[in-house]
This record gives C-alpha cells, sequence and structure tokens, in this order.
C-alpha cells in the first residue's frame, strides 16, 4: 500500500511531515527536513546524485516508519515552497523507490503554499 502525499495541507498529529529547510515546523508530527539543491548543481551532478534532496528525505521518512524511528503513519504531508513541492512531485514521477513507496493525493496544494525561504 503506497502512503498518500499531500501537498501544503495542515498535518494532523499522527502525519508525517517532508519539512523544506528554511520554514518553521508545525507543532505536531513526525518531521524530516529537506534542502534543494544547491543553485548552479544540474540534475544528477555527483554531489547530489544518484537521488535528489526531496527522495532521500522520503526514503529516511519511510525507513523511518519501517524500523519504528517515527510513529506509523497513514499520510505524508509536504510543507514546501512551491520550488520544493516541484521537487517533491519530480521525486515522485521519477525515482522508482519513491514512486513505489509514495502517491501524490492531488496535483495542487488546497491551500496557499507557503513562501521562499529567505536567505
Amino acid at each position: 500500500m503506497q502512503i498518500p502525499v499531500l501537498c501544503g495541507s495542515i498535518p494532523a498529529a499522527n502525519d508525517a511531515i517532508l519539512l523544506e529547510e528554511g520554514h518553521d515546523p508545525p507543532k505536531q508530527g513526525y518531521i524530516v527536513r529537506f534542502a534543494l539543491a544547491k543553485p548552479g548543481h544540474f540534475p544528477g551532478c555527483f554531489c547530489c546524485a544518484p537521488r535528489g534532496p526531496a527522495a532521500a528525505a522520503l526514503g529516511q521518512l519511510f525507513r523511518d516508519r519501517a524500523t519504528g524511528k517515527a510513529p506509523y503513519f497513514k499520510r505524508l504531508v509536504v510543507l514546501a515552497s512551491p520550488a520544493g513541492e516541484a521537487a517533491v512531485r519530480e521525486a515522485l514521477a521519477e525515482d522508482v523507490l519513491t514512486r513505489a513507496r509514495y502517491r501524490l493525493e492531488c496535483n495542487h496544494s488546497k491551500f496557499a503554499p507557503l513562501s521562499e525561504p529567505e536567505a
């Protein structure tokens, strides 16, 4: 069974949260952070390959759930900027392990996306 991924939803206490660096964490839920690739890096560069930061963070969440490090969760909420959400969507579309474990529940955020983090 694939874990549903919701972008921009309000997380519940039993949700896992994939949080882009630079954003404030919510008060509830199990959180794993990710950072976008550094500017100027190309997809698949040696420092970001073979998996991007969003795919790596999604993999960490799945391992944490499977090993009991994280509480068992039935859905994942992504809290990120539009660029961060795009990175998660790309991981769900392009990364075979991520695609096997998760499924995107919506094509757009139900709520206003978080703004880009300040530099």
